[in-house]
């Protein structure tokens, strides 16, 4: 098979058409909640699109096939990277983490996917995105909040809906607009799965369990697909991880909130 099949497949079963399997239940919660998000905001999208943190940017080929007005897609990531994936395709740009190698004003859309969790200053970098977007740009986010420790030492933090919105407004950005990712169902489906997927334990114990939690996992994630996901932000909530877009001013017609 050659690389660029080989790409195609891991993408599309890891990232794009994921199905409930007792290997990985984990990301089929996260990814299905992420890959949600992103459809809900592609017509969004346009003219030049920077990914940062993209990995093998498994969202490009979507994007760029179901949105026209979007022009261009480049990835942005560490040149020595720890993610394994990154044998199936390297980003188009590199960088330190700390500034973007663009010119200012020099994209209309930002996607950032499960990215500022990892950022240890992330007003900064929020900042610098903000350098490179035009007037009027749009920055699309997602984050965890239900998960386990990855990438370490580079995990740095959770945010709950009002933190990373301050946050926004701190580094210049309006007009933001935050989603939980799932709910309380999603959450429960979430940590069952996560701790099936990380707990060790005999594998004839596993695999009893697996026949226990899949249907369980099923259900709860089809109960969450009916719930509103901008109506969660309330005491006693649980939520898996958000979803949001903000922009930058557009001095000629801007209106801020």
């Amino acid at each position: 098979m050659s690389k660029k099949m080989l790409r195609s497949s891991y993408i599309d079963q890891y990232f794009l058409n994921i199905k409930l399997n007792k290997d990985y239940p984990d990301i089929y919660c996260v990814r299905n909640g992420i890959l949600k998000a992103i459809k809900s905001f592609i017509p969004e999208f346009k003219g030049k699109l920077l990914d940062v943190g993209c990995g093998i940017m498994p969202y490009r080929e979507l994007i760029l096939n179901a949105n026209k007005n979007v022009i261009s897609y480049i990835g942005l990531d560490f040149e020595n990277s720890l993610d394994a994936e990154y044998a199936l395709g390297k980003p188009d740009l590199f960088w330190n983490g700390d500034v973007i190698p663009m010119e200012d004003n020099a994209v209309e859309t930002i996607i950032a996917t499960e990215f500022f969790e990892h950022c240890p200053q992330p007003e900064k970098i929020m900042k610098e995105m903000l350098r490179v977007l035009k007037p009027g740009g749009l920055l699309f986010i997602t984050v965890p909040f239900i998960w386990n420790l990855h990438l370490v030492p580079y995990d740095e933090y959770r945010y709950t809906p009002f933190s990373l919105k301050r946050h926004l407004q701190n580094a210049g950005f309006i007009n933001i607009e935050l989603n939980a990712l799932g709910g309380v169902d999603a959450s429960l489906a979430q940590m069952l799965a996560i701790w099936y997927r990380n707990r060790p334990m005999r594998a004839s114990y596993k695999k009893y369990l697996g026949s226990l939690f899949i249907p369980i996992i099923r259900r709860l994630m089809s109960a969450d697909s009916k719930a509103h996901k901008s109506e969660m932000f309330t005491d006693g909530t649980m939520i898996t991880g958000l979803s949001g877009i903000a922009y930058k001013i557009n001095s000629e017609n801007h209106t801020s909130k």
